[in-house]
């Protein structure tokens, strides 16, 4: 027996000196990720330093959130490939972050919204968090903007914080409601371009005046009808989008 198997663990030692459990071990036996080096006459599992060695292995790509399907085999690649994975799991990893971020962001419009009325308006809610917080941000919208547009809306992002998404979310609430209730006016009048122009600040606010991304929301709503199936449940009522682009056709700034 050489100096790397002087020392042997039965699995109970082993399982505390690398602070996992019994079981863990036995999991990793079956899946072929940890098997021990020796069986002893009564077949008890006996572990080695090597066995440590690569027992801390799996449990610091498991920390990072690696699968471990993909720890078995990344532990049978070569050594080099191990930058390239952990590159893929950081951008997952950042991915799933902000995503968080989002849905963060949605809780909190969503709690915003509950304290601006005494009822729980379960339609915005939903609403706010198919829009905000659960709907993959690196998305189709992308599409319809230009490289340069992109760029704007990520510089926009920077600035866009969740007290800002409260108050912009229940502007937008607002705003359609007194829309519709206004639908009979004539699209000339003083209420329908009160109305346009309180849209107008809306989209600014969003925009931040570029051309460029007015542009990207130009494309993306006209090609409504082939939106995914759950953005095209989001979409603005097309009587309340139709009377805005009249009042809008009507104003004398345009």
């Amino acid at each position: 027996m050489n100096s790397e198997t002087t020392k042997l663990s039965r699995a109970q030692e082993f399982a505390e000196l690398a602070g996992v459990t019994v079981r863990t071990l036995h999991h990793y036996d079956r899946l072929g990720l940890l098997k021990p080096s020796y069986r002893s006459e009564a077949g008890y599992r006996l572990y080695t330093q090597r066995d440590l060695a690569r027992l801390e292995q799996i449990v610091v790509l498991k920390f990072l959130g690696l699968p471990l399907k993909s720890i078995g085999k990344l532990l049978k690649s070569e050594p080099r490939s191990l930058p390239e994975v952990l590159q893929t799991q950081q951008k997952i990893l950042t991915e799933k972050r902000l995503e968080l971020d989002r849905t963060i962001e949605a809780i909190s419009a969503a709690r915003s919204a509950l304290h601006a009325s005494p009822e729980p308006d379960w339609t915005l809610i939903t609403h706010i968090i198919r829009r905000i917080g659960m709907h993959n941000e690196t998305d189709w919208t992308t599409n319809y903007f230009s490289e340069e547009a992109k760029v704007k809306v990520d510089e926009r992002k920077k600035l866009w914080s969740p007290e800002l998404q409260e108050r912009v979310t229940y502007e937008w609430k607002e705003l359609f409601h007194d829309v519709e209730a206004a639908l009979g006016e004539d699209p000339s009048g003083p209420v329908a371009q009160g109305l346009a122009t309180r849209w107008r600040k809306l989209i600014s606010e969003f925009t931040g005046g570029n051309p460029e991304i007015q542009k990207g929301l130009n494309k993306m709503y006209a090609d409504s009808a082939d939106w995914p199936a759950q953005q095209r449940q989001d979409q603005i009522k097309p009587e309340i989008q139709a009377f805005i682009q009249k009042a809008m056709q009507a104003s004398p700034n345009t």
